[in-house]
C-alpha cells in the first residue's frame, strides 16, 4: 500500500475492514490514484486514519489525502487539484455548489464544536446563555482567545458566532494561529487560552492538554461534514469514477458503521454521529 504525506497534512495509515462494493467501483490500473482533500479536523481526530484504508483495501485505489482548511479544500477542487472533497462549512459548500462545480454533495457525519479553555473558566464561558454570548464574554474580559484564522470550517463557524454576537471587538488577547486544529489546540494550551474547536479533535488531544470543553452541545455548534464530487468540465485530470466510488462507499452502511464506531476503542465513546443519509437540523 502506497502512502503519501504532506502537511498542512497529507497522510493515511493502515486498517483492514471488509465491505462489499458495487461493480463500478472496480478500477483499472490507470485510474487507481485518487486525491481527497479534507478538513484538518478529520486528520487530527484520527477518523481518516481509521476509515480511508478500508476503502483502499477493498478497491485497489491509492488515496492521496490532502488535509487543509475547508476554504483551501474548495479551492483545490475548483482548480482540479483534488478529485473529491470532505468539508464542514455548509454555507461555503452551498456557495460552491451554486457555481456549478459540484456534481453531487452528500451528508456523511456530524458532531459538535465547543469552546475549550482552562477548567477554572475565569470568564464564565460555561455559564453564558449561548456560545455567541460566551465569545462576547471572552472579549469583554480581554481574556486570551486563539482562533484558527484560516477560513476552515471551524473558523467559519467562529465568525458566524461573532456575527450573531453583534461583531467581534478588537482586543490584544485575540490570536490567530493560521494552523490546523491540533496545532491550534496546542497553542491555546500553551497560553492557557480559550479556543473554539471540534469535540473529536479535543478528545484525541486530551492527554496533551489541560484545556477542557466548556460548552455543551447546542444547535449553533453543530459540525456537519459533507462529501462533494466535482463536475469534469474544466478539470481534464479529474478522476470522476474514483470520486464517485469513494463518495458512495463513504455513505454506505458499512462505512457509516465504521464512522459510528470510531472513538469507542480509542476514547471509550464514539466521537462522530454517522448521518446515514439524514441532514440534522442546523438550528
Amino acid at each position: 500500500m502506497h502512502w503519501l504525506k504532506e502537511r498542512l497534512a497529507t497522510w493515511v495509515a493502515a486498517l483492514a475492514v471488509g465491505t462489499a462494493l458495487p461493480a463500478h467501483a472496480q478500477v483499472t490500473p490507470a485510474s487507481r490514484d485518487l486525491t481527497l482533500a479534507a478538513g484538518t479536523t478529520l486528520f487530527d481526530s484520527g477518523l481518516l486514519d481509521s476509515i480511508v484504508p478500508i476503502f483502499e483495501r477493498q478497491t485497489g485505489y491509492h488515496v492521496r489525502v490532502v488535509g487543509c482548511a475547508t476554504a483551501q479544500c474548495i479551492r483545490l477542487g475548483a482548480g482540479g487539484d483534488a478529485d473529491v472533497l470532505i468539508t464542514h462549512a455548509p454555507a461555503a459548500e452551498s456557495a460552491f455548489v451554486r457555481t456549478g462545480a459540484v456534481a453531487r454533495r452528500m451528508v456523511v457525519a456530524w458532531n459538535y464544536f465547543t469552546i475549550a479553555g482552562p477548567a477554572a473558566d475565569p470568564v464564565g464561558v460555561a455559564r453564558s446563555p449561548t456560545a455567541a454570548a460566551a465569545l462576547l464574554a471572552i472579549a469583554r474580559a480581554h481574556a486570551t482567545f486563539v482562533s484558527r484564522g484560516d477560513s476552515s470550517g471551524t473558523n467559519q463557524r467562529e465568525l458566524a458566532l461573532w456575527r450573531a454576537a453583534g461583531g467581534r471587538p478588537e482586543w490584544p488577547g485575540y490570536i490567530e494561529s493560521g494552523q490546523g486544529m491540533g496545532p491550534t489546540l496546542l497553542l491555546a494550551n500553551e497560553h492557557r487560552a480559550y479556543v473554539m474547536c471540534d469535540r473529536a479533535t479535543l478528545r484525541a488531544f486530551r492527554a496533551r492538554l489541560e484545556l477542557v470543553a466548556l460548552r455543551a452541545p447546542e444547535p449553533s455548534l453543530i459540525n456537519l461534514y459533507h462529501v462533494m464530487e466535482l463536475t469534469p468540465a474544466g478539470r481534464p485530470h479529474l478522476n470522476a469514477v474514483g470520486a464517485r466510488a469513494f463518495s458512495e462507499w463513504l455513505v454506505s452502511p458499512a462505512a457509516q458503521d465504521a464512522i459510528a464506531r470510531f472513538g469507542v476503542a480509542q476514547f471509550g465513546e464514539p466521537v462522530f454521529t454517522a448521518s446515514r443519509g439524514v441532514e440534522p437540523p442546523l438550528r
